[in-house]
């Protein structure tokens, strides 16, 4: 963490991160409480949120929904080997697409030919196929093989869990 982010107390950026790393609360004004457990005004919070963002400390601040419980219990990565002149107009391309929610380049490996990934998510096996279908005509003859790997159970995704940060000594 550099010095530019809390130079009065390191600490505060710690406890901020240590307070947020499970999410904010649903509160009408959760940085007037993010405020409150820091002892530091709402202004001087968010701008230690930009800070500690434009320092790279935290990547984001973004709601991030459960698809499950809003239905989309089937997911599918879908893996394309693509010419890599195409790469970034292709991958943009599949980006674009509403029903994927990340896209993203890979370094082919000698039994893995894929360079291009992109997961898709749906309500059932056959929404999901229907996407990887869609995908593949985008893609047309850029596209020399592809695969999807569905996903067979809910892996429980979590970043840096980090021990509450005393404030004083």
């Amino acid at each position: 963490m550099s010095a530019c982010i809390s130079p009065s107390d390191p600490r505060l950026a710690l406890r901020l991160v240590s307070l947020t790393q499970d999410g904010l609360p649903l509160l009408e004004d959760p940085w007037a409480w993010l405020a409150e457990q820091l002892g530091i005004s709402v202004a001087a919070t968010l701008d230690l949120l930009e800070r500690l963002q434009a320092d790279g400390v935290i990547r984001r601040i973004a709601a991030v929904p459960n698809h499950y419980r809003l239905g989309y219990r089937h997911n599918g990565m879908t893996v394309w080997d693509v010419l890599d002149t195409q790469m970034p107009r292709l991958g943009e391309l599949l980006a674009a697409q509403p029903f994927v929610s990340h896209c993203y380049r890979r370094p082919r490996r000698p039994d893995w030919p894929y360079n291009l990934f992109a997961m898709v998510h749906g309500r059932s096996r056959g929404e999901i196929d229907r996407y990887r279908e869609q995908l593949r005509i985008l893609l047309g003859d850029a596209c020399r093989a592809d695969e999807m790997l569905v996903s067979s159970r809910i892996l429980k995704k979590t970043g840096l869990r980090l021990t509450p940060a005393p404030l004083k000594d």
